[in-house]
Formats: structure tokens, sequence, C-alpha cells
């Protein structure tokens, strides 16, 4: 019974001393701020980092979630996923954009607008949220101001209320609004919907939202973003940042909060290794890189067949940069340039093209890589200049190889023998017989010679050998004799 009793007193003290623990957790994680960070391209593995952490914040009970941004854009739907997850989230969601020379284009902006709190540091800017077309595409935008017809004023409306007369015919369409840039008008129509949407709810200025988005799309410092209504703080750091926003009241999706943001632990949480690892394949150098070492493997290959690894190496940078092309917006025609640039490449290896072949796809390929994707995300020049200097490289080196193969001349038949250079070991009159190569060979001459004479191989008629005597200049050097002892 005693044991029995003080087993159960123990169990209770565990029990007890557990739930204190377990308290004091809780009480630990309600005075917490979780700093996340969106660096670089919105894609969907940056959504899906933010989403996971903006609910685990919520679950958590965290004080404030402050996620730091600088970015050029990102994909629609990634963007999407981030705003629905910080609407839907129980813990107030604060945009931090820094630190200072950080800035917040495109879906960037809708993600701020999106926030409880919106706050940018000094030197930073925002803006340019444009829907970019993802392939390309053309044709004017409908939102751009129709010219005047230059008529002499004969299309103007008619004044003291006359009537137009009856040969007036209603404006035609432009010709240049087709179908295309219909669809891309709708896109930018829903775009500006989006963002009004979202500063309706937020209290944020609507109306130059919607000057970001139509094109020409507007851009915006820090101060003068805290000017428009854009943000409400501006911070030169973090610490800046949580003394300005405490004691302010935001309404979240569970009601109003008044943060109190004084002694809060601050918690940086990072992306996994995988989803840095995803990350750094999504940024546009890397995809230039990869997709130019992917073609160089496999023209390597195809000149070399059987190296095994060029190809293996350059599939394996082929599939990595076609997962960089599915988080960025690349543009469709100018990836076609590209393709037609390796063609013009590994036709180089198979044509005498006399490296012009080369070199055209090499400035397909330049070309390519420049105006492959959108200029916020434009691949350095320094870069594409690299590429093409260690393209160039390899394909002279390839070209002087097939050169080499070629100067050389025939290594076997009739051709192969020809010129070739060799001593007489019999001789009769105006036949006898020739070592050249190694082997044995019946020969006739117009001239006569002697065991020991340097010749050359004139012509082959048959098995026969036509030789002439070599001259000094041919140089045929006969080999030692040993001294005899």
């Amino acid at each position: 019974m005693p044991r029995i009793v003080r087993a159960l007193s123990l169990f209770l003290i565990l029990l007890g001393v557990s739930g204190l623990g377990l308290s004091l957790t809780a009480q630990e994680g309600g005075k917490r701020a979780t700093f996340l960070e969106l660096k670089g391209a919105v894609t969907p593995t940056t959504a899906n980092y933010l989403e996971r952490e903006i609910s685990a914040a919520s679950v958590r009970g965290d004080e404030l979630v402050v996620i730091e941004i600088d970015t050029p854009g990102g994909l629609v739907t990634s963007m999407q996923s981030i705003v629905q997850s910080i609407l839907a989230s129980e813990t107030p969601v604060v945009t931090y954009v820094g630190p200072q020379g950080a800035r917040s284009a495109s879906a960037g902006l809708y993600i701020m607008y999106a926030a409880h709190v919106s706050a940018m540091a000094p030197a930073t800017n925002t803006g340019s949220a444009t829907p970019i077309e993802l392939g390309g595409g053309g044709g004017r935008s409908p939102f751009e101001q129709p010219q005047e017809p230059d008529d002499g004023g004969e299309a103007d409306a008619v004044d003291d209320g006359e009537a137009a007369p009856e040969e007036a015919q209603p404006a035609e369409r432009p010709a240049d609004i087709s179908n295309e840039a219909s669809l891309r008008g709708k896109v930018i129509e829903d775009a500006v919907a989006y963002i009004k949407g979202l500063a309706e709810l937020r209290g944020r200025n609507a109306e130059w939202a919607e000057k970001a988005v139509r094109p020409p799309s507007a851009s915006i410092t820090a101060s003068e973003a805290l000017e428009l209504g854009v943000i409400e703080i501006i911070a030169e750091d973090r610490t800046d940042l949580l003394r300005q926003l405490d004691g302010r009241t935001v309404k979240t999706i569970a009601g109003e909060k008044t943060l109190s943001t004084k002694g809060l632990r601050i918690v940086e949480v990072r992306p996994t290794r995988l989803e840095q690892i995803l990350a750094f394949f999504a940024d546009p150098n890397v995809a230039a890189i990869l997709l130019s070492l992917g073609t160089l493997g496999i023209t390597v290959e195809l000149w070399n067949p059987g190296s095994i690894f060029p190809g293996t190496f350059g599939v394996i940078c082929l599939l990595l940069a076609f997962y960089s092309f599915q988080v960025l917006p690349e543009n469709g025609l100018f990836l076609a340039v590209m393709g037609l640039g390796v063609v013009l490449l590994i036709l180089e290896a198979f044509v005498s093209s006399a490296g012009i072949a080369g070199i055209a796809g090499m400035a397909l390929l330049s070309v390519g890589l420049y105006y492959l994707f959108p200029e916020s995300f434009r691949v350095s020049i320094s870069l594409i200049i690299g590429i093409v200097a260690v393209m160039g490289s390899v394909l002279v080196l390839l070209l002087w190889q097939l050169i080499k193969s070629r100067a050389h001349g025939p290594l076997i038949g009739k051709e192969a023998i020809r010129g070739r250079t060799g001593r007489v070991e019999e001789w009769q009159g105006a036949e006898g017989w020739v070592i050249v190569d190694g082997e044995r060979w019946r020969a006739k001459a117009k001239q006569p010679l002697q065991p020991g004479d340097a010749i050359k191989v004139v012509e082959v008629d048959g098995l026969v050998l036509i030789i002439k005597k070599a001259t000094a200049r041919q140089g045929f050097r006969l080999p030692q004799r040993a001294p005899e002892a």
C-alpha cells in the first residue's frame, strides 16, 4: 500500500511539473515574434514555406509574424496562395521591405497590400505590378489611350448640337487590338480588382494600387509610399519596426487585436534545406547557366558519341533548367530562338560551314538568354558574355580537333600509302622489293636503285608500288646498325 501511495504521489508531482512546463511554454510562445523571409522570386516553393509557417504561427498563438521582403515578383498563383494564407491568419502578419536597398515589386506589392501592417525600410521601393504574360505576347494593351485620328479635324464631334451626317459610321475597332490583347486586358482588369479589394480590406490607397497595375506600371519609394497611404511604417531595422508596432490595433479573421511587442522573443524561421535548394534553382542566372551547360553537354556528346559523361551531365542540367522555367516567367518566343541556336551548334559538327553555323548559333543563344525573362528577372549581361566565351572556346577546340583529324589524310586504302617513304630491300633492273611502314611490297621504278636506297611511293598499281628515289629533302633516314663486336 505505501508503495502505491508513493507511486501515485510521484505521478501527481510529475504531472504537475509537466503541466507547469506546458503552461510556461504556452506563455513563452504567446510572446513570440516569428520572422520569415521572402527573398528572390515568388515561386511555389516560397509559397509552401510561407503558408506553412503562417499557419503554424496561428496554431502557436504567436504575437505576430513578420515577412521580410526583397523580391522582383513571381508567379501569380504562388502570390495568391500567400495572400490567402495571410487573410486566413489569426496571428497578425506584418510585411517589411528590407533591409535598405531591397524592393517589393510585382507580386510583392500584392502581398504587402494583404498584410495587416505594411512597412518599408529607407532606400527601398515598391510597385511595377502589371501582370506579365508567360510565353511572350504582342499587341497593344487595350488600356493604352488610342491616338486621335490625324484627319484635319474631320472626325471631331459636331458643335452647337448639330446632328452628325448620315455617312458617319461608328468608329471601327483598331486593327492592332487582337484577341491576344483583349485577353491581356481581362488579365489586367482582374489584377486591378484583386489589389483594389485588398486595399479596401486594409484601408490602403486603392487609386495608386490601380496605377501600379495598369501599364505603364508605377513605382514609388518608401517615403512616397508612406505619404500615399500604401504603407503604415518606415522603420530603420527590426528593432525600430517592433517599437513602432507596439500598441497598434489590427483586425484579423479572429477579431481585433492590439499588438504588444515589448520584450518579444524574436525567432527566425528559415526555409528547409530542400526549399533553399529549390529556391536556388529558381534564380534566372542559375537557370541560364544550367541551360547552357545542358546544351554544351549534349553537343559534346553528339560530337563524340559514346562519351557518356557529357550527355548524362547535359541531360541532368537540362532537367534542372526546365524546373527553373516552371517557376519563372519565361518568354516562349526567345526560348524557341535559343532552341534554334542549339540546333545550329549541333549542326556545326556535321556540316562544313567554316564556323558560320556555330557563330550564328551562339549569337541566337545570347539574344535568347537576354530576352528569355522579363526585365525584372533579366539574366546578367556579364554572365551571358561568360557563357558565350566558354561555349565559343569549346566550339573552337572541337573544330580544331575536327580539322586536325581531316588534315592527316586517309589511314587505309591506296590513298593512305601514296606519298609514304621507305627503303629498297632487293632490286634487279626495274623491279624489286621495298619496305614501307614495316611491310614488304613489290615495287617498280623507272630509274636504277640499290638495296638500302630511300624511296617514295608515287602510285599504287594493284599490289605493286610505283616508286622513285627519295631526295634529301624528303628526308628518309635509314636505321643505324649496331656496331659489331
